[in-house]
């Protein structure tokens, strides 16, 4: 007969992803792992293989939960370009606030685009979907706001989509950085006067 699982595995990834968010990879070692998620090491093997596995199934799941939220932000009927300005504003507010014990998390794709992606290619490949992702839901809605009249015929909706894109992840480095609420304050405030 076999043994049923004395945890919840779905649990146990989200608390993987919050240690992993607020450590790194390498900072976080598979002791850390076991200590934060209150199962034996086997368990952990068991069910989500070695550190590099949880930690990119960590990394997909943090995409699942963001990108609806974004999507949602920027779909709703009506005036898209006040939902991309939000969007701007809470990219610069969440880049400066301190996260629990003062530490900026940041943003765990930014992370790791900036830890591991350049020498692992898993990484890097989940990196990019998730940028590509939000890319497309930037343009989409810039495209949006173009046929509504919001954005002129003479503006590129893709390349708006793509500074922003470059420019929210700027922003939760700057943020992780140290106090740069002063240089995210004015860089939104560029980004909001370039949509216009």
């Amino acid at each position: 007969m076999a043994r049923t699982k004395e945890f919840d595995p779905d649990a146990a990834l989200q608390s993987a992803l919050e240690l992993f968010w607020e450590r790194g990879y390498e900072a976080t070692s598979m002791a850390d792992l076991v200590e934060h998620l209150g199962i034996a090491r086997a368990s952990v093997y068991a069910t989500f293989g070695s550190k590099r596995e949880l930690y990119l199934r960590a990394l997909e799941r943090y995409g699942r939960q963001q990108q609806p939220v974004l999507l949602a932000e920027l779909s709703q009927p009506g005036p898209v370009l006040p939902a991309v300005r939000a969007l701007v504003l809470r990219f610069a507010g969440e880049s400066a606030t301190d996260g629990e014990g003062g530490r900026r998390r940041g943003c765990f794709v930014t992370n790791t685009a900036v830890e591991l992606a350049p020498h692992d290619p898993d990484a890097a490949r989940r990196v990019e979907a998730n940028l590509a992702h939000l890319e497309t839901v930037l343009t989409a809605a810039l495209v949006r706001a173009q046929a509504q009249g919001e954005l002129s015929e003479d503006r590129d909706p893709h390349a708006i989509a793509r500074m922003l894109l470059v420019l929210f992840q700027g922003m939760r480095v700057i943020g992780k950085a140290g106090d740069g609420s002063a240089r995210l304050r004015d860089a939104a405030g560029q980004a909001l006067a370039l949509l216009g």
